[in-house]
């Protein structure tokens, strides 16, 4: 079972950011309350960065970038237009997403997933809407953050802590042969 979590986890890595792009591409900018606009792609863009953090426990550095190459080939044949900016965004904000991920790895995986990923989120955002031609305003900066922020990165990061703290909380039982 745990040979496949790597190839999983590129998977995940590459089909959320072609996502995040097609998304986008087709459906533009979505409104999400409270003033915030947001591209439509920002929740798969947020869950990318997490599954990043998966890539690089399971397979390596090497493959979460390999990664970004596989996830932009794709959004070059499905969203074109939007090729270039998603490369460009997910590379520098990897790059400042590993520098935060690598070192707090070793204080515990929630940790270093929720830094990386609000740091990750913030350099993504604001290079992608940019290069992107996307406008770089208050709704816009605080509709991706949600987004990527709270939706794709603090609420999965509280579901992985409630399940292990509840998988821990069961009974062992022993299997006697």
């Amino acid at each position: 079972m745990y040979r496949l979590a790597g190839p999983a986890a590129l998977t995940a890595y590459a089909t959320t950011i072609t996502a995040a792009n097609w998304l986008t591409a087709h459906h533009g900018m979505v409104h999400v309350g409270v003033g915030l606009v947001t591209t439509a792609g920002t929740v798969a863009a947020g869950a990318a960065l997490l599954a990043r953090d998966a890539v690089q426990d399971t397979l390596g550095r090497r493959w979460a970038v390999a990664g970004i190459g596989i996830g932009t080939a794709l959004t070059a044949v499905t969203s074109p237009a939007l090729a270039f900016a998603s490369a460009a965004a997910f590379v520098v904000a990897e790059a400042a997403d590993m520098g935060v991920y690598t070192p707090l790895r070793t204080r515990g995986w929630a940790r270093a997933a929720l830094a990386s990923g609000v740091i990750g989120a913030l350099v993504d955002t604001l290079l992608f809407l940019h290069l992107a031609h996307f406008p770089i305003t208050t709704a816009t900066v605080g509709g991706q953050l949600l987004g990527k922020t709270l939706w794709a990165t603090l609420l999965p990061v509280l579901l992985v802590i409630t399940v292990r703290r509840w998988r821990r909380a069961l009974p062992r039982h022993t299997v006697r042969a």
